[in-house]
């Protein structure tokens, strides 16, 4: 294929990919980001294409190949991913590396087979350095070492934006990438040993009051600052840069904005009503020390969050009350 025109290498409000009309295939659609997609592509005008594992394992490559040529997607977006939080990574690093590894070079080889007109794959903020500069800019990818707890994770994400620049570059295919922050919000993880931060102080929160605890405790100092976003959020930006940026640079997806892990935990109590006593156990990893992205090339096209962190957390926290008989509590 020949190398996109400069026009549409560029981002900007102008639509440049129309997805009205088109067959979209949301690998991961039973996660919390691609659900949040699916509900969000509703509004664009397009048939939406999901396979659960019981269709096709995404980490089969025959099956991927098989339903890939069989459903004819005119887009991708790769939301697929073996996901969890500090312990679960250091816990399973063998399984985070493969599994994530194996799941996305199936599905970009096989869109590329299948000659799909536009894919979006989604990393993490965690392909950074762990001392990278704050706010953490795009070009600060491989500057530096990754925070060891969960390397494992971040390296195969680096290698599936790699992978979709490799693509770009030798065959001229529309493939970009968008690095989201940390997400939260409904259907996420609330499995203690393998949840993120904002799932597991709420569950803990929740927990601690019904038991009426004197106190809860989270891991760490508590000074570790953190950025957060909306899984609503999350997808309504996706979607934007699918339809408005075509370059081979991948994109931060955040909110601009970060709290201490610490000043984190009082909101989700005040939430929740938990009135008791916050430890922190220094004894356990911090992770990075400051983890806030340069959102200014995606707010520089006029797309802004519409939660604010306070917002947020009362909308995750009520979806968290309405479906605590289903809401994923274990492995």
């Amino acid at each position: 294929m020949a190398e996109l025109p400069a026009a549409e290498r560029s981002m900007g409000h102008d639509t440049v990919y129309k997805l009205a009309g088109k067959r979209v295939f949301v690998a991961g659609h039973r996660g919390m980001v691609g659900a949040a997609l699916v509900k969000r592509l509703e509004h664009e005008n397009c048939e939406v294409l999901t396979a659960g594992r019981d269709v096709m394992d995404l980490r089969d490559q025959t099956a991927v190949r098989s339903w890939m040529s069989a459903e004819k997607p005119d887009t991708v977006i790769l939301a697929a991913a073996k996901v969890g939080g500090i312990l679960a990574n250091d816990t399973y690093p063998a399984d985070f590396l493969y599994e994530n590894l194996v799941i996305e070079t199936n599905v970009i080889e096989s869109a590329f087979r299948q000659d799909v007109g536009k894919l979006l794959f989604l990393g993490s903020s965690c392909i950074y350095p762990t001392l990278a500069p704050q706010p953490i800019p795009e070009d600060a990818l491989l500057t530096g070492p990754l925070e060891p707890t969960n390397q494992w994770y971040a390296i195969a994400k680096i290698a599936g934006l790699k992978l979709c620049e490799a693509y770009r570059k030798q065959h001229g295919v529309d493939y970009v990438s968008a690095m989201p922050t940390n997400l939260y919000g409904p259907g996420d993880n609330y499995d203690l040993e393998k949840s993120h931060v904002i799932p597991a102080l709420i569950r803990k929160a929740h927990e601690a009051k019904q038991k009426q605890a004197a106190s809860i405790p989270i891991w760490g100092t508590g000074t570790p600052r953190r950025e957060f976003l909306h899984v609503d959020d999350a997808a309504d930006a996706m979607i934007h840069l699918l339809k408005t940026y075509s370059g081979a640079q991948h994109v931060n997806v955040g909110s601009g904005e970060d709290v201490t892990i610490l000043e984190l935990t009082r909101q989700v109590c005040e939430i929740v009503g938990f009135q008791g006593e916050i430890t922190t156990d220094p004894s356990k990893p911090d992770g990075t020390p400051r983890k806030l992205m340069d959102v200014s090339t995606l707010f520089s096209t006029g797309w802004k969050p519409h939660y604010s962190l306070r917002d947020g957390l009362e909308h995750a926290y009520r979806w968290f009350n309405e479906n605590i008989e289903t809401a994923r509590m274990s492995a």
